[in-house]
């Protein structure tokens, strides 16, 4: 008895819940993903190939097995080029690059030399993982790679160095909270700016078969900005618990500021925040988003109507 026939390219759990959006995204960004060798990523995407031309997988005894290797396959592969994505690009990197990243940005965080070190190598990271999850096969210039690296890491450098000295003799916990507020106004820079080609062409719109009707720069602007609030709500749990924890225990005198459990306690936390927060924050909204289409730009909004009139919304991958 063969196995049963599922449509793959949808999410196996219910995008219009969150619930069901953090399931997804939950296997997505598994941390375990990024240990699979170059052969079980192939052989995921041929499993995955396979199937969805109707062939028989016989490696996979359930539909169970299929999902696996989709979830595998999507943890690798762009959803729209099927372009392998480079290690760290990967969402599944998010977890163990991030806790070290904010690890030594919340230890380290009175130093700037170690200010502008983390700063500047979080904002590589940034950039490295904003162009693997782009929309689409929106292309980008070197020249806007150089651009968009620029700015987000003058903009991540020049708010973390003018807030260190703002906050220098206030609260503690203030000096602490520091790195958030930098690494937020990096992901306002940094995102827009790598993506800045689909603001220039507009995104693929797509109807419920997936059939390309249009391209508009409104849904676009719509999907960056979305991005750019799930990245930083990604960073919200992590750089402000952990902040408010560590101080709450030195002030108590629970964790001596010079202790030598200070830093693995804190990377501790951060790890296991992360390890939820990541799904969570790109579950705020479905990578498939849609968008009315009477509330597209008039033009695009025209010719989608010549094509299908009775179709009320178009869908595009907004990214991630």
């Amino acid at each position: 008895m063969g196995l049963p026939r599922v449509d793959i390219d949808k999410p196996k759990f219910d995008q219009s819940t969150y619930w069901g959006r953090f399931q997804h995204f939950f296997l997505l960004c598994n941390p375990l993903n990024i240990l699979a060798t170059a052969e079980e990523l192939d052989r995921a995407r041929d499993i995955v190939t396979r199937y969805r031309d109707g062939k028989d997988v016989p490696e996979c005894k359930t539909i169970d097995d299929v999902w696996q290797a989709k979830y595998l396959y999507d943890s690798a592969f762009h959803p729209d080029t099927g372009e392998k994505q480079i290690i760290v690009g990967r969402m599944s990197s998010q977890m163990p690059v991030n806790t070290i990243i904010t690890g030594c940005m919340l230890i380290f965080y009175k130093s700037t030399k170690a200010v502008v070190f983390w700063q500047w190598f979080n904002q590589t990271f940034n950039a490295i993982v904003n162009f693997s999850n782009r929309s689409g096969a929106s292309s980008i210039s070197y020249p806007q790679l150089g651009i968009s690296y620029c700015l987000a890491t003058g903009g991540a450098l020049g708010t973390a160095l003018s807030m260190n000295r703002a906050v220098r003799n206030m609260n503690p916990l203030l000096s602490r909270l520091v790195p958030f507020v930098a690494v937020a106004a990096g992901n306002g820079i940094n995102i827009p700016v790598m993506r800045s080609q689909e603001l220039i062409e507009g995104v693929s719109l797509l109807d419920e078969k997936n059939k390309e009707l249009g391209k508009s720069k409104k849904a676009a602007a719509i999907g960056i900005f979305t991005v750019v609030m799930s990245r930083v709500a990604m960073a919200v749990p992590t750089m402000t618990l952990t902040p408010v924890l560590m101080n709450s225990l030195e002030r108590r005198g629970i964790l001596a500021k010079d202790s030598k459990l200070s830093a693995p306690l804190q990377v501790l936390i951060i790890g296991s925040i992360l390890i939820f927060s990541t799904p969570a924050g790109c579950a705020l909204f479905p990578q498939r988003f849609g968008i009315p289409v009477d509330s597209l730009e008039p033009e695009v909004r025209d010719s989608i109507k010549k094509q299908r009139p009775d179709l009320p919304t178009v869908w595009y991958n907004k990214g991630l």
